[in-house]
């Protein structure tokens, strides 16, 4: 017998969904039945890729969120609940980074990064979680089945690697946020997990693979490749859908090995 997962019914918010692993996410999590909400700054781009999964026969909506922005934040999560239902499923995968020295790193470099990989997946996710918690506490008994919640961290996260100290930080707090959160939401059947993805090739990176230093970086991967967006697919849904209930603080290593 075929195994499958069936998201439908399910409504799934999805930050930095208009590039690399975000795209790929929304694609994924529509083909599994899911309704996707796609949030990011970049509306042009959201708007495309909603055309994209509506013609695979999917269900898209389009949000602008700054996830550098309270208020925007806020406004998102409600817009979304509003026009679509209540959110079962967050991917948090906004994300950015820089490439320098430490002794090199001003105080804006810093900033750039903690803002958006800790502070503003800290409270997308407390927004979204805001809203379970009051479901589950709220719902009549039998009626609530559970949240997921996937922070999307970084093999960095676990593995230091020059020049990417600052970042590497950041995704190390992603990584303790996520157990946090897993602590004390757990009880109320919200599951929250994390993803630390190795390399992997997306319209922002092609063209470092096919330069001097992407290819010396290259030698050092054990197998000597990077990954594909789509090569995370069946661990996102897994981690989204109703399967994972008896997973939840997990931090899941998809580097291919690097950081064994």
């Amino acid at each position: 017998m075929a195994y499958s997962i069936d998201l439908s019914g399910r409504v799934a918010f999805i930050t930095g969904a208009s590039s690399g692993l975000g795209a790929q996410f929304a694609r994924t999590m529509a083909g599994a039945g899911a309704a996707v909400v796609l949030a990011s700054r970049r509306i042009e781009k959201l708007k495309d890729l909603r055309a994209q999964i509506d013609g695979d026969g999917g269900d898209a909506h389009v949000i602008a969120l700054d996830v550098t922005d309270h208020d925007s934040i806020k406004s998102a999560v409600a817009h979304a609940e509003t026009e679509v239902g209540s959110i079962d499923i967050l991917v948090n995968n906004s994300g950015v980074s820089t490439t320098q020295r430490l002794q090199d790193v001003s105080a804006d470099d810093y900033d750039f990064m903690f803002d958006t990989n800790v502070k503003g997946a800290f409270f997308v996710a407390q927004e979204v979680g805001k809203r379970m918690l009051a479901r589950a506490q709220g719902a009549a008994p039998g009626s609530f089945t559970g949240g997921r919640i996937v922070n999307v961290a970084s093999m960095a996260g676990l593995r230091v690697l020059p020049k990417i100290g600052v970042y590497a930080m950041s995704k190390a707090a992603v990584i303790q946020m996520t157990r946090a959160m897993a602590l004390e939401w757990g009880k109320f059947g919200i599951n929250v997990n994390a993803i630390c993805p190795g390399y992997i090739d997306t319209e922002l990176n092609h063209a470092h693979w096919q330069t001097d230093a992407g290819q010396k970086l290259l030698q050092l991967l054990p197998r000597k490749r990077v990954g594909q967006p789509q090569d995370l697919d069946a661990l996102i849904v897994m981690l989204c859908s109703d399967q994972s209930h008896f997973i939840n603080g997990a931090v899941i290593s998809a580097d291919d090995g690097f950081g064994v």
